[in-house]
């Protein structure tokens, strides 16, 4: 068994680098359609895919809607930067070509089976492998445009969430309360879909060594890091060590990236 602490900035780029060698993944975005739709960490997957399809122009930088920052920092009501004029649109790709410019909202109603969206979230049941989305959209924002693809039309929705996010409570009961009439404050919506966190993308990048969160916590830019205990054979092992040595020192998420 190998153990590692994983901060959350070193989580998006392991979830970035798997989902990006994910065979359904890279197979819509290369003979399908696939909408990595903003999201800091979705960012991570845009990047590290587009580089393995030798497609240049993509920054991070901006590529968010919603965000969750301290007090000090300026958000509108909804948890949304006051200046958004920078934001160039959600990464579609069709059969190869980056889409630039286009939204979720440009392609939903042409979205099949066969095409897959990546989608970011709030809450994490790690037990039950379910995600669910803080709302502040009075029209349910990005995953209401994406719903009556996914259960309409059997597109596949995949959740890249990190484990900091994880949460003890049965996401539906959760969301009954908050999204009761007179809270005040964001709605909460559990969301069908594939839960992919750091257990799965060691999971997968290492051809099928089991991943499992053992302890949390830290100071010092660690704040939110997991202590994740990998164990397979001697050759996973040493994947996940080769692995871990790439994204250890992956650096923070910082104001200039706003």
């Amino acid at each position: 068994m190998k153990q590692f602490i994983v901060t959350s900035h070193a989580g998006k780029r392991l979830i970035g680098k798997a989902l990006a060698v994910n065979p359904a993944v890279v197979n819509a975005a290369k003979n399908n359609t696939l909408v990595i739709i903003a999201g800091t960490t979705n960012g991570y997957i845009a990047e590290e895919l587009l580089k393995n399809l030798n497609i240049d122009g993509f920054s991070r930088k901006h590529f968010f809607r919603g965000l969750t920052l301290p007090p000090d920092m300026r958000l509108s009501a909804e948890g949304r930067l006051v200046d958004e004029s920078h934001f160039s649109g959600d990464v579609i790709i069709t059969k190869g070509v980056w889409q630039k410019g286009k939204t979720i909202n440009d392609v939903v109603d042409s979205l099949k089976e066969g095409d897959i969206i990546i989608k970011g979230a709030n809450a994490l049941d790690l037990e039950h492998k379910q995600a669910a989305l803080l709302i502040g959209h009075p029209k349910a924002g990005t995953i209401g445009v994406s719903l009556p693809a996914v259960v309409g039309r059997r597109v596949k929705l995949i959740v890249a969430i990190g484990l900091e996010k994880r949460v003890s409570s049965n996401l539906h009961l959760l969301a009954e309360k908050i999204n009761t009439p007179d809270v005040s404050g964001y709605r909460l919506l559990p969301i069908p879909g594939q839960v992919f966190t750091e257990l799965d993308a060691f999971t997968q990048l290492t051809g099928g060594a089991s991943a499992e969160l053992i302890a949390a916590g830290g100071i010092c830019g660690a704040e939110g890091a997991v202590y994740l205990a990998v164990y397979g054979s001697q050759e996973q092992e040493k994947i996940a060590e080769k692995l871990f040595d790439q994204i250890a020192t992956e650096p923070a998420f910082d104001s200039s990236q706003l």
